[in-house]
């Protein structure tokens, strides 16, 4: 019986340091997505969600959110690998109680639907991201631009309250996070290719959380998005 003795290439020894570092984003990124999924149906499940809707909660909780992820994206150089997982835990435990609130709105099966649809999206981009030669670092102005002009759209038609707005800022919506999926699966992708799976342990675990972290918003917000255009309200 002969073995492989063929040395591994240059090229082959980045593909798998690729797919080592992609793996461990997205497992956090998994962990991150079933412990929303929990805590929403759970929250929704006790009646919970009526409560922080209807109280400060509901504002407390937001603002944590997006406090949390404004701390990890500054700090994330200067706190350990093992804060860093935790409060990634904490967030996706918020998120999860901030959007137990979407029950109230939405039907279970228009939910449960287009969280289907949103993974199909979300993979396909995802794939093409992994396997396009494409190289797609120039999209990420044009999706931070039309990001922040959605951001701003959105403020103001919560005073202007046009559905005609509504509906084209969330189709708009749904295009920019499929693209920024895309974007950020192939910008992880080359960060495993470039060497990070040689920094150490921690800085692999932290590169690996803020990695997970930026699918993990692209999936809900392009899940929330599809929501808005698509989903069965309750009412």
């Amino acid at each position: 019986m002969q073995t492989d003795t063929r040395p591994i290439t240059i090229s082959q020894a980045k593909q798998d340091a690729s797919s080592i570092f992609l793996a461990k984003v997205f497992n956090w990124m998994a962990a991150g997505l079933g412990i929303t999924g929990v805590v929403a149906y759970a929250t929704a499940a006790s009646g919970l969600a009526m409560t922080i809707i209807n109280s400060p909660l509901f504002l407390i909780i937001a603002l944590g959110t997006l406090g949390l992820v404004f701390f990890l994206s500054a700090r994330i150089d200067k706190i350990q690998a093992s804060t860093a997982s935790m409060l990634f835990i904490v967030y996706s435990v918020l998120n999860g109680l901030f959007f137990s609130t979407i029950f109230l709105r939405y039907t279970g099966t228009s939910i449960a639907g287009t969280f289907v649809i949103t993974a199909g999206m979300f993979g396909a981009m995802a794939v093409y991201g992994l396997v396009t030669k494409r190289d797609l670092s120039g999209w990420g102005s044009f999706l931070f631009m039309g990001l922040v002009g959605l951001i701003i759209a959105s403020i103001v038609n919560i005073f202007l309250k046009s559905p005609g707005v509504y509906w084209v800022t969330s189709a708009i919506g749904v295009l920019i996070f499929t693209g920024l999926t895309a974007y950020d699966v192939q910008k992880i992708k080359r960060m495993g290719e470039e060497g990070i799976m040689s920094q150490g342990r921690e800085a692999i675990t932290k590169v690996s959380i803020m990695g997970a972290l930026a699918l993990y918003l692209d999936f809900i917000n392009l899940f929330l998005m599809l929501l808005r255009l698509f989903g069965g309200s309750r009412d």
